[in-house]
Formats: C-alpha cells, sequence, structure tokens
C-alpha cells in the first residue's frame, strides 16, 4: 500500500477487473404494494420484470429501470411491512441515489411533498440533492447537476476540481473548483439554475 491518501484519478488503476459500468442493485425490500407505490408511482420508474427470487421462492423479485438502463431491485413478499428508518452499520447501504433533470428539480421537491414525505435540500457543491426516504426507510438521494457535464467526462471533471481544490486548501470541491475544471479541459461552463440552499456540512 502506498503511504499517504490513496490518488484520486480518473485513470483505470492496474487492476485484474476493469468493471465495465453498474448493471443493477439489490435491496432487501419490504412488500410489493409499497414497493411499487414509491418507485413506480412516485419516481416514475418502470417495473420491467417480476419473478421469484431464485435463490428463495418464497420471494418476489422486483425490476425497475432507474432512466438509463441501469436497473434496480427488490427482494418483496407480502408479509413484510415497510418501516420509518433503517440501522446504520458497517456494510449496509448509506443511501441510494438516482438522477433527475435540473429543469424539472422544483417539481421533483412539489411531487414528493404532494406524496406527503419529509425530505432536505442541499447544494452538495458538485451536485444539488433533495433527501427523503422511501417506503423501507432507506435514505434515498435524488441529485441534479449544477453543471452541464458529458457522461463520458463525468469522472475526468471531477479528479481535475478535487486537485484544484486541495491545491486551493479548501475543505471540499464548489462551485468554484467545478467552473475551474470544466474550463481546464477546455469545455464551455454550462451552469444551470437550482435554488439557493446550504451544503449541509456538518448537519448530516
Amino acid at each position: 500500500m502506498p503511504d499517504g491518501p490513496t490518488p484520486v484519478t480518473e485513470e483505470r488503476p492496474d487492476a485484474p477487473i476493469h468493471t465495465t459500468g453498474t448493471d443493477h442493485v439489490t435491496v432487501w425490500g419490504s412488500n410489493e404494494a409499497d414497493t411499487v407505490a414509491f418507485y413506480r408511482d412516485l419516481l416514475g420508474m418502470p417495473l420491467v420484470m417480476r419473478q421469484p427470487n431464485l435463490d428463495d421462492p418464497s420471494q418476489t423479485h422486483l425490476f425497475f429501470d432507474t432512466g438509463d438502463g441501469r436497473i434496480l431491485t427488490f427482494f418483496v413478499t407480502d408479509d413484510r411491512d415497510s418501516v420509518r428508518a433503517q440501522q446504520t452499520r458497517t456494510g449496509a447501504v448509506h443511501h441510494l441515489c438516482f438522477s433527475v433533470a435540473p429543469e424539472r428539480f422544483e417539481e421533483v421537491v412539489e411531487a414528493v411533498e404532494a406524496d406527503g414525505r419529509g425530505y432536505n435540500i442541499f447544494d452538495r457543491g458538485v451536485f444539488f440533492s433533495l433527501y427523503t426516504r422511501d417506503n423501507n426507510g432507506l435514505v434515498i438521494e435524488l441529485s441534479t447537476d449544477k453543471f452541464e457535464i458529458p457522461d463520458d467526462r463525468r469522472g475526468e471533471v471531477l479528479a481535475t476540481a478535487q486537485r484544484i481544490r486541495e491545491e486551493a486548501g479548501a475543505d471540499f470541491a464548489g462551485d468554484e473548483h467545478m467552473r475551474e475544471a470544466i474550463e481546464e479541459l477546455g469545455m464551455e461552463v454550462v451552469a444551470y439554475d437550482l435554488p439557493e440552499a446550504a451544503t449541509g456540512a456538518g448537519d448530516v
């Protein structure tokens, strides 16, 4: 292991395996009705497959398309109730984050409010986020980019902003570091119009 912090870079490491993306994430869910109500009816994810859990046919395996062909799945049974919160422990999932279009962010807030769910909104520096909870008590983040960044250059922009942030002695990356990174990489800086919000640093 190298001395000091692990370097941050968009370059692929010298590793025996290189993943090509996220195929799916699977969550222990509660019941089908509550899961469909949140993920399909509120977040708008199509339910694209339903079948038995092949490891335990007493459970149903639900597949949702998150919007870009990447899949989120749940193991559910009708005898499991939804819960308000989850216990946090090593190896547990802290939260799931899904992208929403910046021009629809206000509509997202209104929809979460209309569904009677509590939420917090934070300006995270490199993106802008709303946090709520699903029917399983799992924290759900709905994030939107603050700047226009091509998907195939996202890692490059973030790694460059990281270097600029460290050189500036800042605790975390903010608008100024993202702008400078985008400019340094020869791209046009296009900022989205999003509401003012606190960073949430130290509050969550």
